[in-house]
């Protein structure tokens, strides 16, 4: 037999090496795909019930972005994470838009085990399926698999809440701050409302300030809240914040900071009012409500929310009222820079990280005890502060500080001395 007709065959240990590789590989690829599908159609859901002028869902499905290959512990592993599509958001409107956490825009290559084995627990990955689960992903002989290292990385993450949670605030200056209360849809112990307060820097970079947990929004549980951040050294008070119609949250606010300005957040007040509107109503109403929030200056804004209030006041008095009471606190943002408007419209910065916690949470199988979800939640914050963009017009923030007096957005004097 001539050497040119010589098929040369490895040894047959390395091709049965070679093929469960290759399986390992697709299992990984299909564990990817099923996490990613999963995690576009909660977000979906989320929104389900946005839609556009014509009543059809605002938020749809839009094919996928192109493949790209994410380097593992048993070769490269293709995946394809799904687009979705905003039909109603207009060039002025914050757009909503879909971001994988699990699969990361620019992730390239898998985490480091350490980094990786608290990121599948939060991820919905149960302690005792974390060996197949990596054993899929990094292979058979990927190290730190068993469940006490699970048992013991959890408890590290009890340790830096615990230790983040009295961190010093000396020296810092939130110009801005949003504030919300969420409800998990885990099972808990007893029904819990966890507390977060989030602010804008000076340099417009936004960071976590606070995580407790309280009984509902009760003014005790933020006065609480408010009071342990000062006591960490938050001398200065926040010039504008930013939260939904939760009355225990203002009314404690004016006691700890009663010269913080209050902006009711619109995406709560829109639902709220439509929820007292006919639901064929609700297309228009909301474009109206929309002209009020997106009006070029103050005086434009109460010409459009005036028109709203005779527009549906004799008929539908309770979503009137319901707008009208906060007809102050929904106007405030403009009086700040109008490169900031956008950010202070809306708590949609702590929305749309609470998307992941909901996500994660009303997974979980067990019953979760208080302390597990406030590490739960502080743990999926945390990782998602690490992507939260800077404040546009940065500059304008030092002249907040001064006391720079701001109308329709535009700078007008400074404050005397």
């Amino acid at each position: 037999m001539k050497k040119s007709n010589v098929v040369s065959l490895a040894p047959p240990e390395e091709r049965v090496a070679d093929v469960l590789t290759e399986i390992v590989r697709n299992g990984a690829r299909d564990l990817l795909a099923k996490a990613v599908e999963a995690e576009v159609e909660e977000f979906i859901a989320r929104y389900g019930g946005l839609c556009d002028e014509n009543g059809q869902r605002r938020i749809v499905r839009n094919g996928y972005l192109p493949e790209r290959e994410i380097q593992t512990g048993v070769g490269a592993v293709e995946v394809r994470v799904p687009r979705v599509r905003d039909r109603a958001a207009s060039a002025d409107e914050d757009r909503i838009g879909f971001s994988s956490s699990i699969v990361p825009r620019y992730l390239r290559r898998s985490r480091s085990l350490e980094e990786f084995l608290p990121y599948l627990y939060l991820k919905g990955v149960s302690t005792g399926d974390f060996q197949d689960a990596l054993q899929a992903i990094l292979g058979p002989d990927a190290p730190g698999l068993s469940p006490a290292t699970i048992c013991r990385l959890k408890k590290g993450w009890t340790e830096e809440y615990e230790a983040w949670k009295c961190s010093s605030l000396q020296g810092k200056h939130y110009v801005y701050v949003w504030a919300d209360g969420v409800y998990l849809e885990a099972r808990m112990e007893e029904r819990q409302c966890i507390l977060v307060l989030m602010g804008a820097m000076a340099d417009g970079r936004k960071e976590l300030i606070a995580i407790q947990d309280g009984y509902r929004e009760s003014e005790q549980s933020w006065r609480e809240l408010l009071t342990n951040v000062k006591s960490r050294g938050l001398e200065l008070a926040p010039k504008l914040a930013v939260g939904d119609g939760a009355l225990g949250f203002w009314k404690a606010l004016r006691k700890v900071f009663p010269t913080t300005s209050a902006q009711r957040c619109w995406f709560h007040k829109t639902g709220n009012v439509l929820n007292k509107l006919p639901k064929s109503l609700h297309g228009k109403a909301k474009a109206a409500l929309q002209e009020i929030w997106m009006a070029e200056s103050h005086e434009q804004a109460v010409k459009s929310f005036d028109a709203f209030v005779e527009t549906y006041e004799a008929k539908y008095p309770n979503a009137v009222a319901c707008l009208v009471k906060d007809r102050a606190e929904l106007l405030a943002f403009y009086d700040f820079p109008a490169e900031h408007w956008k950010h202070l419209r809306t708590t949609n910065p702590i929305e749309s990280t609470f998307a992941t916690v909901e996500l994660r949470t009303s997974k979980t199988r067990g019953c979760l005890s208080r302390e597990t979800a406030l590490v739960m939640v502080f743990q999926l914050c945390r990782g998602a502060e690490k992507s939260w963009r800077r404040l546009n017009g940065t500059q304008r923030l030092a002249q907040v500080i001064e006391g720079v007096v701001f109308k329709n957005g535009v700078e007008q004097e400074r404050i005397a001395a």
